[in-house]
């Protein structure tokens, strides 16, 4: 009902290809496997972009350790001019040489400069460059130095930039530091993009010192490794989205189109869908593709099996309704009792044919599922056929047919389901006792083949023709003696035996049989189905 249901809802013209566009989005979202296969490579991606980040973090932690012993270098030297004359507060600090090069200014209790250790022939430690001089190589590290800082939201230093007239009114972390009586810090950016300190701290009986230094040698050293940490980052982000690429192409494409081809066969509006096999594939997906080309070919064969039964179904009732509808007719405008009595017993043969062909169909419908669930054990065959001949021994013979038993008496056991394996027998018998002469024998014989064991029915009958022995295991099919009524049998019984024994791993064949007649072998596995 579902597949009727879902062919009817999707026979506009076109909708196959609009389901298969459909599917193909479905597969986009996250739960797909081309997404999960990004995701997994991303992660590659987020620890570098994280350790990039985290390289930041140090630059910072660094510059706070810079600043603090920038003003722990303030308060000293405000103390060390705190101890000198007046007069030699200026020449002091004129020669005076700290370690990094740092450029220390003395202002007075007025606001004016006083002193500066760079109007000595040394050279400044640090000079403001041209940013439009740089190579491309340090303008790509200040670039990313700027959006490192945009992405953390790190604060925009002030501009540095020397004022045309040097005092301390010009610098705010010098007012700051006089009005707390404490050092204080000012981070500052030079035009070129480096990083400027300014620590000033209060000369005690009057005035302030302000030391200038550059953090430009801690961002040089951290900018060559995050520049590094960016090109390996670019590096592997390249080689995981071509991976990514890779394996999408190679896993999840075949995958997909598989999935396209099941999707067309479960509408059913080709007939014939070509599942791609993907011979070239060696892998697990190869195998997976040729399993379900396979299966797909076997439930077309299943699909087809079943409409001929079906159409052979129609075409065995139409006969005895055919039939039985005539007789129904003409029954009342007949009244000579003989021919409604004819009539009569046409009709009762009719429904009798009818009922026998509803049940050799119902059996035969079912017959493939019940032997797939069916658990084999332990079968006497030998008990099983003496039991079979015995019963038939006890019912009164057909036209004084009798059935005899021959071959090996011994127990033989092989793997199966008693039942259906009964079945077998007795349609194998019945059909050779209706080709029987009357007063004939039906022998049924048990014998050894190498590893399998062969039952025998042999009849007396006229025997099965060369050409008709490939037909007469198809279902319907039939071939009934001259004598025989019209319509006792279904022509069923035979192709149900022989996939009873298929099921059973065996094998079912027709021949001549010693003295004329016909003789039926079937070949079982001993010990296994």
């Amino acid at each position: 009902m579902a597949s009727v249901t879902a062919s009817t809802r999707n026979s506009r013209p076109g909708a196959a290809a609009g389901d298969a566009v459909q599917e193909w989005r479905r597969g986009l979202g996250f739960g797909s496997l081309r997404a999960r296969i990004f995701a997994v490579n991303l992660l590659a991606v987020i620890v570098l972009a994280l350790m990039l980040l985290w390289l930041d973090t140090v630059r910072t932690r660094l510059l706070d350790e810079r600043t603090a012993s920038l003003a722990s270098e303030a308060v000293t030297v405000a103390a060390l001019v705190s101890g000198l004359p007046g007069e030699a507060r200026g020449p002091g600090i004129t020669r005076l040489g700290l370690e990094r090069g740092t450029r220390v200014r003395l202002y007075d209790e007025t606001g004016q400069r006083q002193a500066d250790n760079w109007q000595s022939p040394r050279n400044p430690r640090f000079v403001v460059e041209d940013p439009s001089a740089y190579g491309w190589r340090r303008a790509s590290a200040k670039a990313i130095d700027r959006m490192l800082e945009a992405v953390l939201g790190v604060r925009t230093p002030v501009a540095y930039a020397e004022p045309e007239s040097d005092s301390a009114a010009a610098w705010p972390e010098v007012a700051r530091a006089l009005a707390a009586a404490q050092p204080a810090i000012e981070l500052r950016r030079a035009g070129d993009g480096s990083l400027i300190v300014n620590a000033a701290a209060p000369v005690p009986g009057g005035g302030a010192v302000l030391l200038t230094d550059s953090a430009d040698d801690l961002a040089a050293i951290l900018r060559g490794e995050r520049l590094t940490s960016a090109w390996l980052l670019l590096s592997v982000t390249g080689l995981t989205a071509g991976l990514s690429f890779y394996l999408a192409r190679t896993i999840v494409r075949p995958l997909r189109m598989l999935a396209m081809a099941a999707h067309r066969v479960r509408l059913g509006r080709a007939r014939e869908v070509v599942i791609p096999r993907l011979p070239d594939r060696r892998d697990e997906i190869g195998a997976l593709a040729r399993a379900i080309s396979d299966m797909s070919t076997a439930l077309r064969r299943q699909i087809d099996a079943t409409e001929a039964f079906a159409a052979d179904v129609a075409h065995e009732l139409k006969n005895p309704l055919a039939s039985l509808r005539s007789a129904v007719d003409v029954l009342d405008r007949v009244e000579q009792p003989e021919l409604r009595a004819q009539l009569m017993g046409v009709i009762r043969d009719d429904v009798a044919r009818i009922d026998r062909l509803i049940t050799d169909i119902a059996d035969a419908s079912r017959l493939d599922a019940e032997l797939s669930r069916t658990g084999f054990q332990a079968v006497d065959i030998a008990a099983l056929a003496d039991g079979l001949v015995t019963a038939y021994g006890i019912a009164a013979p057909l036209r004084g047919v009798t059935v005899a038993r021959a071959g090996l008496a011994a127990p033989v056991l092989i793997e199966g389901d008693a039942s259906r394996l009964a079945q077998v027998l007795r349609n194998l018998i019945d059909n050779a006792i209706s080709f029987s002469p009357d007063g004939g024998t039906v022998t049924l014989g048990i014998g050894r083949a190498g590893d399998m064991v062969e039952l025998r029915v042999a009849d007396q009958g006229p025997g099965v023709p060369a050409a008709n022995r490939g037909d007469i295991f198809r279902r319907f099919y039939s071939e009934r003696p001259a004598a025989e009524d019209f319509g006792r049998h279904s022509g069923l019984g035979l192709s149900i035996a022989a996939a009873i024994v298929a099921a059973h791993g065996g094998q079912i064949r027709v021949e001549d049989a010693p003295g004329g007649g016909a003789l039926f072998v079937v070949a079982l596995p001993v010990g296994g189905g």
